[in-house]
């Protein structure tokens, strides 16, 4: 491995084991089979290796997107031309979250358009885009690898019947769409007139697609060095094709698969906040990839750091760090966390372009983690059972004009419980439920609300006591992009986590172009279908309605969780 490319670790006692699972995969050919895209290094299935060898044109895929750089290049400077000014890019998990860590990670360049990224059905985001940016004057990009996801279609009605009110048979002229060749999405943009149609390649799944127009085109059109980005993805990919021993991606994939059949399966993600998001990408990355058949590497992103105390023996540290933006206080924790024997992974990136390079990093090391723990990394059997739940729902209101009623198991207002059984107040229901927390457990809040920085802190600040409280550890994600995410492991994965699902009644609603409901009914069959899902699993879920206001709820539920269950770890 080179030195620009090489991970630090500080694996301790797992050193020898991870060294031993290096030379079986060299041994067993891993590199040369996984170029020569063989199906068998993730299963013996037939119809699973069919899918597999539809599913590995990332692999090569920098060098197909370095000859498409000038078609996009003149895209952008056409819309330049044409008097745009800004860009809305509209997607779910694999198609939108690459370009949401463009968004967060990178200033608009010189010559590049303002990037708005839209994946959550949440009425008050799509109306707060409706009216923050210049309607005619803005670029509306529809992505979806199938042509079929739901919600960047609805997306894509909404703002085509505001155009159209607009611009009449014009309206066409400001939508384009990224799908793969064949599907739904082209003809309606041929029949309507859609300016751009990107076909990207179809053997490539959603959430590898980070390299392939899906991620590049929204990345040219906000001016990002695509060059760049491509030149460093290019240098991994070079350095993902040495015997395994010398190999990134797949030193860091032998860690992680090798450490998750050890016990330490929560890969706990510390990120530099210049690049923050990435957490975001590889949840789904390897959720998605890997949480299926009772196993799964389960992603912790965006976790403060802790102390010692506060973590069982379930952890794999991995530390991304941009090189001269050091934070002292992290590497202390960190150097804490390995003298106390954590195992620890260190990533050293020169700048934010080194997304290029550890996007295809993390694909590598995702495949190899999930031929160690025998799973095809490259199926989502699980994920569309609560899109089933949640059509069958919308079907009701079409039918009957709202959805089913619902009878809460407790109201302590403002908070509204959904669980099973009975229970005198809410202390005594979560503190019931959230006892049922074992060793090797974690926590994943799952909030349908509006994502912005005091719902951030304040699901944060739920987070840190949960983990204080119960040694557990823990997740979060907005309803309804984690359901393109982690949804997969949540049901596919280990019996191992408790879900808490957070809603709450829309001030304001927004109404999908052709449909008999607004956005704020489809994010509550979204909900309620996926708590179905995980109930049908066996999963321990529970449905917590904050009421009419967000702050006010969760403050609540926050001063709720203190009188609940055991004592903060020591120290705190």
């Amino acid at each position: 491995m080179t030195e620009e490319t090489v991970p630090h670790l500080g694996l301790g006692r797992y050193a020898a084991a991870v060294g031993d699972r290096i030379s079986g995969l060299e041994d067993d050919r891993f590199v040369s089979r996984l170029w020569a895209k063989d199906a068998s290094l993730w299963t013996d299935d037939p119809e699973g290796q069919a899918v597999i060898s539809n599913a590995l044109g990332w692999l090569n895929l920098t060098e197909k997107m370095v000859a498409a750089r000038d078609e996009l290049a003149d895209f952008a400077t056409g819309l330049r031309q044409a008097g745009f000014r800004h860009v809305v890019y509209m997607g779910m998990g694999g198609s939108s979250l690459c370009p949401l860590v463009f968004q967060r990670s990178f200033n608009t360049g010189a010559d590049g358009l303002p990037l708005t990224v839209l994946d959550t059905t949440d009425p008050a985001t799509v109306l707060a885009i409706d009216h923050s940016v210049p309607l005619e004057e803005t670029l509306f990009i529809i992505a979806s690898k199938s042509g079929t996801t739901a919600e960047p279609l609805a997306f894509g009605e909404y703002f085509y019947g505001r155009l159209r009110e607009m611009k009449g048979d014009a309206a066409g002229g400001n939508l384009a769409v990224v799908t793969d060749p064949g599907t739904p999405l082209v003809g309606m943009a041929r029949e309507r007139g859609y300016r751009q149609v990107f076909l990207n390649f179809p053997d490539i799944g959603g959430r590898f697609s980070a390299l392939s127009y899906f991620g590049l085109v929204p990345a040219t059109l906000m001016g990002v060095d695509v060059a760049g980005l491509l030149a460093r993805a290019s240098r991994m990919t070079e350095a993902c094709r040495a015997p395994a021993p010398e190999n990134p991606g797949v030193v860091l994939g032998a860690v992680m698969g090798e450490l998750a059949l050890r016990g330490r399966d929560k890969v706990t993600l510390v990120v530099p906040p210049a690049v923050a998001t990435l957490g975001a990408w590889l949840e789904q990355l390897m959720a998605e990839s890997t949480g299926k058949q009772g196993k799964g590497l389960i992603p912790v992103a965006a976790e403060p750091l802790g102390s010692p105390e506060e973590y069982g023996d379930d952890r794999l540290f991995v530390h991304t760090r941009i090189r001269g933006e050091e934070d002292g206080a992290t590497g202390d924790r960190l150097a804490d966390l390995e003298a106390a024997g954590q195992p620890l992974v260190t990533i050293d990136m020169d700048s934010p372009l080194d997304l290029g390079r550890e996007f295809y990093r993390w694909e590598i090391a995702t495949a190899t983690a999930g031929a160690i723990l025998g799973i095809n990394a490259f199926n989502q059997p699980n994920v569309q059972e609560s899109k089933d739940n949640t059509n069958r729902l919308l079907e009701v209101v079409s039918r009957q004009g709202r959805l089913p009623g619902e009878k809460p198991t407790l109201v302590e207002p403002p908070l509204s419980f959904y669980a099973a059984g009975t229970a005198v107040s809410a202390t005594e229901l979560l503190s019931g439920f959230l006892e049922e927390s074992r060793p090797g457990d974690y926590i994943a809040i799952l909030a349908y609300l509006t994502e912005d920085g005091a719902t951030d802190s304040a699901l944060e600040r739920l987070r840190l006591l949960l983990r204080r409280r119960y040694r557990v550890a823990t997740t979060a994600g907005y309803g309804p992009r984690y359901l393109h995410s982690t949804g997969q492991l949540h049901k596919g994965g280990p019996d191992t986590g408790l879900f808490l699902q957070l809603t709450v009644d829309d001030s304001v609603d927004a109404d999908i172009t052709g449909s008999p409901y607004g956005f704020s009914v489809f994010r509550s069959a979204q909900a309620r279908g996926d708590l179905e899902a995980l109930r049908g699993h066996g999963r321990r879920a529970l449905r917590i309605h904050l009421g009419n206001d967000a702050a006010a709820g969760l403050a609540a539920l926050e001063e709720t969780l203190e009188r609940t269950g055991r004592p903060a770890a020591p120290g705190q």
